[in-house]
């Protein structure tokens, strides 16, 4: 029988895993490259040694536990899946909530920085780790994917007692969250993701009188699948295959992993690399993509409950057309010169103002 139990949770990763760590960090073996190369065959040899260099040296794990462990922290059981949550109210009696979703390579962590100025407005946060990733552990059975996580949440909120909550995410989060929305009209009052991945169905018409902003956004997905799209064509295909390596190697992860990190800092790129390295959700997390890939579920029509973007120039650019015929109720579009991948974390204030007045315009 199925445990409905919401437990407290603390981090506190043994010393001796720690030590673990550095001892394989001690012994990484240098990966051969061509001189001069740099990043044109992928993550350099050079970027690699030296976020393993700041691991060893410099990196505190204790810093980011300590971090965590100032916010409620919680585990619940859904769908026979552990689910590892933080929970901070803002103290508001009539609060409404928002629950927080990131992707990968990214964790919990993408959010600290926007904990204080949304609880200041008045929100209380939920910011769940994704099944398979973090502190949620490995998942155990197939199939979680973006529609089972997003049934996941809807329970979640349910479980916490929300009547009027939410639904906000970043990278595999901005799939999951509008999903949220269908999924759970009734208490959900909109969805602000970062991305709104809608893409060209094959129909001609589409295609037509494509504006300059649309070209771009059009150009810069082509550019990032026949450049960065590696990750993606192998964990939607074999992520087992290269899980034995990550699960054995630090510095693997490093190279894996950091491919997304490129623009944020050092200290960032390695807590999220070291949470999946000491919860061995390396393999796991890239399941989801593995599941996605083979997803037999097909939500008929577009979603209505009302949505918001707040993309970066610099990411993935979301191509409006396409996005109105899967979203027919967008009421927000802002695309920042600022803002990168990670806005929350490395512009907080600018996305906490984003998210804020979308919803508190929808009162």
């Amino acid at each position: 029988m199925t445990s409905t139990a919401i437990k407290p949770f603390r981090i506190d990763i043994p010393q001796s895993q720690i030590d673990d760590l550095n001892e394989r960090l001690d012994r990484t073996l240098r990966a051969n490259e061509i001189p001069g190369s740099g990043s044109s065959y992928g993550v350099s040899v050079d970027w690699v040694q030296t976020l393993v260099a700041k691991w060893r040296t410099q990196f505190d794990w204790r810093e980011v536990e300590a971090r965590l462990n100032q916010y409620p922290q919680f585990t619940t059981e859904i769908d026979g899946q552990q689910v590892h949550f933080l929970h901070v109210r803002s103290g508001r009696p009539d609060a409404t909530a928002l629950i927080l979703t990131h992707g990968w390579p990214g964790s919990v962590l993408e959010f600290l920085d926007v904990i204080e100025p949304l609880t200041r407005a008045g929100y209380d946060l939920v910011i769940p780790s994704m099944p398979g990733f973090g502190f949620s552990g490995p998942t155990t059975e197939a199939g979680w994917e973006v529609y089972r996580t997003a049934a996941a949440w809807v329970e979640l909120m349910r479980r916490l007692g929300y009547q009027r909550y939410g639904a906000v995410g970043n990278d595999g989060g901005s799939m999951v969250s509008p999903e949220v929305g269908r999924l759970d009209p009734e208490h959900v009052v909109g969805v602000h993701v970062t991305q709104l991945f809608s893409f060209p169905s094959g129909d001609p018409a589409e295609m037509v009188d494509l504006t300059a902003d649309e070209q771009a956004g059009l150009e810069r997905l082509t550019w990032f699948w026949e450049t960065l799209g590696a990750f993606n064509v192998l964990q939607s295909q074999q992520p087992q295959t290269l899980s034995h390596a990550l699960a054995d190697s630090p510095a693997g992860l490093v190279g894996w992993n950091g491919q997304l990190f490129d623009g944020v800092d050092d200290d960032f790129a390695l807590a999220n690399i070291a949470t999946y390295w000491f919860t061995g959700t390396s393999g796991s997390s890239m399941r989801f993509y593995y599941e996605m890939a083979r997803s037999t579920t097909r939500p008929e029509g577009p979603t209505t409950v009302p949505i918001a973007l707040a993309g970066s120039q610099s990411d993935f650019l979301s191509i409006r057309r396409f996005a109105e015929r899967d979203h027919h109720n967008i009421v927000s579009w802002n695309v920042y010169d600022a803002g990168s991948h990670y806005t929350a974390h490395t512009d907080p204030e600018l996305y906490a103002k984003d998210v804020t007045q979308f919803f508190d315009q929808l009162g």
